[in-house]
């Protein structure tokens, strides 16, 4: 079968190769890939700056935003023939820790876990894969090419799980709610501030192109004209960008009581002067809530589902703005003015 490789933490080892199909030791589901989606952690991976391949193999198959369709599963599984599927993207450690053994993964905390595609485990960039079936998420038949979005909805609803329990801290509730970047995050993020009743704001850098209109269609307001332009501070506050400069920015914006959650991973290397005895004060003052998220668990990609199946499935389509097939897969690669979700198609 075919399958996108790299050789871990060498730059540019990007190829797509023949490789064996995967062992029934993998898991007792076998899945035929349909689309893999493309995002900043595989661009990372392919400039060497990471990277793992699992145990005995030089090289490490891409791709942990997946959809495909069942080919074989046991009786018993919960799984038939050409149901549509999500797999799970981190396992929990071998130990386990006490997060691991609870179910929680995306908790770990001896580092001990394994990711397809990223760390010790091959990725869903093949035309097959194997899964245990308790690592495999069924999908609504009806969101079609969409349901490829699940892995990074289910980041932005792991984030929102933990903003409701700090909003339930005290007995008033916060109404606003700012999203920083236009991207696949930061617009399912949105998506899902608006399927709780919030007023959400989108701060992006482009006035043009599919984002403002993206952010309009769900009854949010966009802003391309920095934080200044934005009159009343948010009381909730998603960081999906990882630029350090507006993190900063957000986190003396946010109002009192507010809750900021961090999604965006920032490069590394670069310094920027900050104030923090008055960032310090303003946090501590105003009872604010600053915390990073990461990956995900099975509760969260359930949750995900539902999301995505209670939304308009036309603004779903929309996000996915370039299907590359699997023989130009490095097309999906190239960053494009317009882009908002390249995925590489399979079948």
């Amino acid at each position: 079968m075919r399958a996108i490789t790299i050789e871990p933490c060498r730059p540019d080892s990007a190829r797509l190769e023949e490789v064996p199909e995967p062992a029934v030791s993998d898991g007792e589901v076998l899945v035929r890939t349909s689309a893999m989606g493309v995002c900043g952690t595989d661009l990372e991976l392919i400039h060497g700056e990471f990277g793992e391949a699992p145990p005995g193999s030089a090289r490490l198959i891409l791709g942990h935003e997946s959809l495909g369709a069942v080919v074989a599963a046991p009786a018993g599984s919960g799984f038939t023939p050409g149901q549509p599927v999500v797999g799970i993207v981190r396992r929990p450690d071998p130990v386990p820790c006490a997060s691991c053994a609870a179910g929680e993964w995306d908790m770990c905390r001896n580092g001990q876990y394994t990711e397809h595609g990223i760390k010790g485990l091959h990725g869903f960039g093949a035309e097959y894969f194997r899964t245990p079936a308790r690592f495999l998420v069924p999908v609504d038949p009806e969101l079609a090419t969409s349901a490829v979005l699940l892995e990074p909805a289910s980041i932005v609803t792991k984030g929102w799980e933990q903003i409701d329990r700090f909003a339930g801290r005290t007995s008033w509730k916060p109404a606003r709610v700012l999203v920083t970047g236009a991207g696949p995050i930061g617009l399912l993020a949105a998506l899902l501030g608006v399927q709780r009743g919030y007023e959400v704001h989108v701060l992006d850098r482009v006035d043009t192109g599919p984002k403002p209109d993206l952010v309009r269609a769900l009854g949010a307001t966009y802003h391309a004209s920095g934080l200044r332009a934005i009159r009343e501070p948010p009381d909730i506050a998603l960081e999906c960008t990882g630029a350090a400069p507006l993190i900063v920015d957000v986190l003396h914006f946010v109002g009192p009581c507010g809750i900021v959650c961090l999604t965006g991973v920032s490069s590394r290397g670069r310094l920027l002067p900050i104030d923090l005895e008055n960032l310090n004060r303003e946090l501590v003052l105003e009872n604010n809530v600053v915390f990073g998220t990461v990956n995900s668990n099975r509760r969260h990609y359930d949750a995900a589902a539902r999301a995505l199946r209670d939304a308009d499935p036309r603004w779903l389509e929309r996000l996915i703005t370039r299907r590359v097939p699997l023989e130009r897969w490095s097309e999906a690669l190239e960053r494009h003015p317009d882009d908002v979700k390249p995925i590489v198609v399979f079948a």
